[in-house]
């Protein structure tokens, strides 16, 4: 069934532009390792910490260029749960209670190999994200071999895992707090709250404000890529309570306008400038280190069995259904895939460890275990077969 009238989502243009920003990602990770392992690597690291405006350029990097990312991550959690695949419960049912077996299950595979190192249990989210841009290019080249269904079911389970990500960055991996600035920063919140209850459309206002707000939380303690999702949240998604979102509604026409800038800028450039380790002085051991293996195991793992236990248990249970023209075993392929937690897996491991030994670690276990999934999962879907169904796959469709 076809709506032309229909504003095409954010969520179908990333899935059709996926391959092409998945794989800058994954370029941008290969370039980072060259570079950080060739004689440009003097260069590399200490280009990395030249500061200006108080701070260096890896801090702007991961607190002002990754705002605009979770700025981004926001805006498309607040449309999904409005008006999107998030917006009902049948909807909801196997994306996010999949997700929740993503999130503990991988918890606890780091938690068992760490139980022992306080300093190293810290650690113990690194594993519990999926890379969104990474793991839909791994599935974007697989093409019609893999039915719509589970794009979108990955799509929006990586979406929920986004919001569980940003909650456990606000509630554990938060500074010492600086109370005057915490208080300017719920001041600012409040004036952006009263533009979304006046119907404010004018983007500039939020967007001037949204700076101001990115500051004071820089300043208070809490990690500044919380405010783009305190900004994002306050963004209209509709013109009046009566009527539909349309094109006009400043939260499509922000993220709209941030999507390429972030899949094809922020999200590359986040990643070459963290993905960067050199493995000069680093011997086989790492591999066995309880950090390495904690990240490793748990996105291969703890993903795999986290994401499709509880999906099959949600459908045995009668709670949710398989994805329209999906197999068992293409769901447990795209389980595999969302081992990919590069991104955020890395953000957290910048947020839990401040010894450079420790990061390092993080880095070789995301590496090695998000390269792991990715092959395994693209391996196992390239030979596995839709399952037959008399459903109209365009359905599905429907709901990008």
């Amino acid at each position: 069934m076809s709506h032309p009238a229909r504003k095409l989502s954010v969520l179908r243009e990333f899935l059709e532009s996926g391959a092409a920003g998945g794989l800058l990602l994954m370029g941008s990770a290969a370039l980072a390792l060259f570079v950080a392992n060739s004689p440009l690597a003097d260069g590399y690291f200490s280009a990395l910490h030249i500061s200006f405006a108080g701070l260096d350029l890896l801090h702007w990097i991961n607190d002002g260029l990754m705002a605009i990312f979770f700025l981004f991550v926001g805006l498309e959690i607040k449309r999904e749960f409005l008006d999107g695949q998030l917006a009902t419960w049948s909807n909801r049912a196997l994306p996010c209670l999949a997700a929740a077996g993503g999130v503990i299950v991988p918890g606890l595979v780091y938690a068992a190999l760490n139980a022992g190192s306080p300093e190293t249990l810290r650690g113990w989210a690194i594993p519990t994200a999926t890379d969104i841009a990474f793991a839909l290019g791994v599935l974007s080249l697989l093409g019609s071999r893999v039915p719509t269904s589970l794009k979108i079911f990955l799509a929006t389970l990586a979406i929920v895992d986004d919001l569980v990500a940003v909650l456990v960055i606000a509630v554990f991996y938060t500074a010492e707090l600086n109370i005057v600035a915490l208080a300017g920063a719920g001041i600012v919140t409040l004036v952006l709250v009263g533009f979304n209850r006046l119907k404010v459309k004018r983007l500039a206002a939020y967007l001037v404000v949204g700076v101001v707000l990115w500051w004071l939380v820089l300043l208070s303690g809490i990690h500044a890529t919380i405010a783009g999702v305190v900004l994002a949240m306050t963004i209209p998604l509709q013109a009046s309570k009566a009527a539909p979102d349309d094109a006009t509604s400043p939260l499509h026409r922000l993220e709209h306008a941030l999507s390429p800038w972030v899949a094809f800028l922020v999200v590359p450039i986040f990643g070459f400038a963290n993905a960067g380790v050199s493995f000069a002085g680093m011997t086989p051991s790492v591999l066995t280190e309880p950090v390495t293996l904690g990240v490793a195991l748990g996105l291969l793992l703890g993903k795999q069995l986290g994401v499709f236990g509880a999906a099959w248990l949600a459908i045995r249970l009668g709670i949710a259904r398989l994805p329209v023209a999906a197999s068992w075993l293409q769901l447990y392929g795209v389980s595999l895939l969302c081992g990919i937690g590069f991104t955020m897996s890395l953000f957290i491991g910048l947020l839990a460890f401040k010894d450079a030994a420790l990061q390092d670690e993080v880095k070789v276990g995301v590496l090695v275990g998000s390269l792991t999934s990715a092959l395994l999962g693209a391996a196992l879907l390239s030979f596995s077969k839709r399952r037959s169904t008399s459903t109209n796959e365009e359905i599905s469709e429907e709901g990008l």
